[in-house]
């Protein structure tokens, strides 16, 4: 097990860990909501909440399969974020970052403009905002794992040419690109439907894992 691996363990899922700065980002999370909520109501529009939820939950499941990656090998999960946090869920994830993740969707749907249509340096402007919002996560990792952050065991995913492809496309792309597909289908039941069964993956890999084999990664 490698150094960060075994630090990433400690204190895992320990409520004791807890920091009162969780309790007012948590009201900012639950205020944004509360907004977005309030806005659909009125405007019979769902897609800001349903961009939040997807993106989270497109993350739910890179964290579970980085989990299965640390038990699998018993040496390092693909990341993993060993430093300080308030409190940490997993291996490679941690409080803070879900708080992030879970309004990075809503961020990234008023981002886009009202026509669909409108393109962005030739590309469909979805797709430019994509691509754009995965460039700048990157970075943001990149910096992360140079301070000692975020830690990259192996070198398929690591701050080089074919190592942050990878990133690029499996770590963020496909978050945003599953919002763009959301927000292309047709009904609210679709919309729904979508969104479930991103969780229904990440839960049915959380329910294997925890639940049948035993490991809490």
């Amino acid at each position: 097990m490698t150094e960060a691996s075994v630090q990433a363990l400690q204190g895992l899922r320990d409520l004791s860990m807890l920091k009162w700065y969780v309790i007012p980002i948590l009201a900012i999370v639950l205020y944004i909501y509360t907004i977005e909520i309030k806005k659909a109501r009125e405007s019979g529009n769902w897609d800001a909440i349903f961009a939040g939820l997807t993106l989270f939950g497109m993350d739910f499941i890179n964290e579970t399969w980085n989990g299965w990656v640390f038990h699998l090998t018993q040496r390092s999960a693909f990341w993993t974020t060993p430093g300080d946090t308030a409190l940490r869920t997993l291996v490679g994830w941690n409080i803070e970052i879900m708080f992030m993740f879970s309004i990075a969707g809503i961020i990234f749907y008023h981002t886009l403009l009202p026509n669909k249509e409108t393109r962005v340096f030739g590309l469909p402007n979805r797709w430019f905002f994509a691509l754009l919002f995965t460039a700048f996560c990157v970075f943001v990792e990149c910096v992360l794992n140079y301070g000692g952050h975020l830690v990259w065991e192996y070198p398929w995913w690591y701050r080089s040419f074919a190592g942050v492809w990878l990133i690029f496309i499996f770590g963020y792309f496909i978050f945003f690109a599953a919002i763009n597909i959301m927000l292309g289908l047709k009904t609210a039941r679709g919309k729904i439907l979508f969104v479930g069964a991103i969780y229904a993956i990440a839960i049915a890999g959380n329910i294997i894992g925890l639940g049948i084999l035993g490991f809490t990664y």
